[in-house]
């Protein structure tokens, strides 16, 4: 395949849509970032603005920035559309401000899931979820910027997580403002109310994962090691080929739900992790399951062109989410990376931005990526475009990899 022409078209899309987007809907009067864009491209500045979204973009500024630190992305890059590097920069330090001062809870410490338009507090639940996308934004900022509170306030997230979203199994959902138990609504789904999931213990892994590359830290190390043995032992379905989803306070699977989206995002990002770790035998472990979720999602949700959500109790969702489209081109070229025989991971890989180019990218003025297509490229009329689940996360991280991967920075 040519990575070096889809890194040049995910580029020239990254600088000339996703970016200048993003930038489009900050919001300089309270802080952040607008948390709504309905579908007809109408900007609610009253919507309440999602912590996870902020962090998230915290996160995608402080990466592109950091594309123009190692020398990926040059001046010239920014200037032919119209803003510099020290526009990326400053974004990724409103951004940060407003984590730091509205969105992390000064009386009892860790982030809100969502705060007013204003900047008050709205949903005071304290979600371990939450909490490690913090970190995640915080981290990247930080190698970034290189703003020691950043990291400071990194290490002091883990250290709550640690002590108020673990038990002696693996790690809990929910809490209420002042960390007393509380029952998981925001990440249960299909009918079930959820203990644990193999969600938010995935992204407890990824923020650690990125906190581990930046420090170093020997503590966020042992717990990389741990959660690597959950995800082998309790989360990895060896005989269904895949990960189930939710669970009890044992992590016994509480439904038969195939998470097409999940399982290929996690087979690159547990892989990643254990790499940056270092440790031979995690490699080997998280390796061979990486192998094994790969080649199940392309033969069971890859139709040819694109993949479909999820398969609940056997019926498929046939939705082409925006988030797992781009996930899934990251997990392929990680296949394919991995075993260059696996020539058919790269053509899947190709197939997918093509769908992406013609049937995600919204091509009217204003506006981004569609947040979900039928199998036919029809757009779902009543998904926004921006919510607090709808951010540059995936695409932006898309763009970013694929550049890393053809200048051979991964």
């Amino acid at each position: 395949m040519d990575i070096q022409n889809m890194a040049l078209e995910m580029k020239n899309h990254l600088l000339e849509t996703i970016i200048p987007f993003w930038k489009g809907i900050r919001d300089d009067q309270y802080g952040g970032y607008y948390g709504w864009l309905s579908y007809d491209l109408e900007l609610n500045r009253k919507a309440e603005k999602g912590c996870i979204l902020n962090s998230r973009i915290t996160w995608f500024f402080s990466n592109v920035f950091l594309l123009y630190k190692k020398g990926i992305l040059t001046d010239g890059d920014f200037i032919k559309y119209g803003y510099t590097a020290l526009d990326i920069k400053d974004e990724a330090k409103h951004a940060f401000n407003f984590l730091y001062n509205k969105c992390i809870d000064k009386k009892y410490g860790g982030i809100y899931w969502s705060l007013n338009y204003d900047g008050t507090p709205a949903d005071t639940t304290k979600h371990c979820y939450n909490q490690a996308f913090c970190v995640y934004a915080l981290a990247s900022y930080y190698d970034a910027i290189g703003d020691r509170q950043a990291l400071e306030l990194a290490k002091r997230l883990v250290a709550l997580i640690e002590d108020n979203f673990t038990d002696e199994v693996g790690y809990l959902e929910a809490k209420t403002v002042d960390f007393q138990p509380e029952t998981n609504e925001h990440l249960s789904e299909n009918g079930v109310m959820a203990d644990k999931t193999m969600n938010t213990l995935l992204h407890v892994f990824e923020a650690y994962s990125e906190l581990y590359r930046v420090s170093k830290d020997p503590y966020v190390g042992e717990r990389l090691k741990q959660i690597m043995d959950i995800y082998a032992e309790k989360i990895y379905n060896p005989e269904l080929h895949r990960l189930d989803v939710f669970f009890d306070a044992n992590y016994k699977p509480i439904i038969d739900l195939y998470s097409y989206g999940h399982d290929i995002e996690a087979a690159w990002l547990i892989e990643r992790g254990a790499n940056i770790l270092g440790e031979k035998a995690y490699e080997d472990m998280v390796g061979r399951i990486s192998k094994d979720l790969t080649e199940s999602i392309y033969k069971v949700a890859f139709d040819g062109n694109s993949l479909a959500c999820e398969c609940d109790k056997g019926v498929v969702n046939e939705g082409r989410v925006w988030w797992v489209q781009a996930e899934g081109i990251l997990g392929f070229l990680s296949g394919f990376n991995d075993d260059p025989s696996k020539t058919e991971y790269a053509d899947a890989a190709e197939k997918i931005w093509e769908f992406i180019k013609k049937y995600i990218f919204d091509k009217r003025g204003g506006s981004e990526w569609f947040a979900i297509v039928d199998k036919n490229g029809e757009p779902d009329k009543k998904a926004p475009i921006v919510e607090p689940w709808k951010c540059p996360y995936h695409n932006g991280r898309l763009c970013i990899e694929v550049m890393k991967m053809a200048a051979g920075q991964e």
